[in-house]
């Protein structure tokens, strides 16, 4: 069974279709990259899937639930599925150590000493063991995006989502954020990320897709795709993007 299954899904905002019959299936611990222009529909996708946007048509199931509009039902999907924003959105007024916290505790009734054991594992594995008591506004762009990643991390999820968390940083601080998703990868999670990095995504995704005009325009096993396009949508877009 997989572990996402998108079915002709169409969204539209007002007049404008922004997703035109979508379909896609992810398997557990594939990582799967979007790709293309702004506008093609890649946000839009990611953020359907976790429930964020409400499709007009399809269906999407992810982690064994099934998305829909049921408030209830998606606090359940939320359990099992993380998403990373380009923004962090960490609480300034709280240590690193409680914003990880704070989720497990509400969400979970997990104990506060059980919660502090999690946060520190995960810190951990984002190479910020250092960082339980400091401040977000004492840490670099790089490191805050570290912490949102172990903040997901921290409420064990099925599956993880990545909306352009590396567009923000500067290339020295996207590598300390690339590397942390490609630990993740090499440990079988199952992620979908929307990334402009193609080099990471043609290294370690397992397929991409590139989207264009609100549809798949190509999809395959990323070396090939990246070695071989086959529409002139794609050779034009990965030879800008090799510019």
């Amino acid at each position: 069974m997989p572990e996402v299954i998108v079915e002709n899904v169409h969204k539209s905002f007002g007049s404008v279709e922004v997703l035109k019959g979508v379909s896609l299936t992810v398997e557990r611990g594939e990582v799967i990259a979007l790709i293309g222009r702004s506008g093609s529909g890649k946000s839009t996708l990611l953020r359907c899937i976790n429930g964020l946007e409400k499709i007009n048509s399809g269906r999407i199931e992810i982690a064994g639930h099934t998305v829909s509009n049921d408030p209830r039902q998606l606090r359940e999907l939320r359990r099992d599925v993380g998403i990373v924003f380009q923004s962090y959105n960490l609480f300034p007024h709280l240590s690193v150590g409680e914003n990880i916290m704070l989720a497990p505790k509400i969400v979970k009734n997990v104990a506060r000493a059980q919660s502090r054991e999690t946060a520190e594992k995960v810190l951990k594995l984002v190479g910020l063991s250092e960082k339980f008591d400091a401040y977000p506004d004492e840490l670099s762009g790089g490191q805050q995006q570290r912490v949102a990643i172990a903040r997901s991390l921290a409420m064990q999820p099925k599956v993880m989502l990545f909306d352009e968390v590396t567009s923000a940083l500067d290339p020295e601080l996207t590598e300390e954020v690339l590397n942390v998703m490609e630990q993740l990868a090499r440990d079988g999670m199952t992620m979908i990320l929307v990334t402009h990095e193609m080099a990471f995504a043609r290294r370690v995704a397992t397929k991409t897709i590139f989207m264009h005009q609100g549809k798949i325009w190509e999809e395959g096993a990323s070396k090939a795709l990246f070695s071989d396009p086959k529409t002139p949508e794609l050779r034009q877009f990965v030879k800008a993007d090799v510019k």
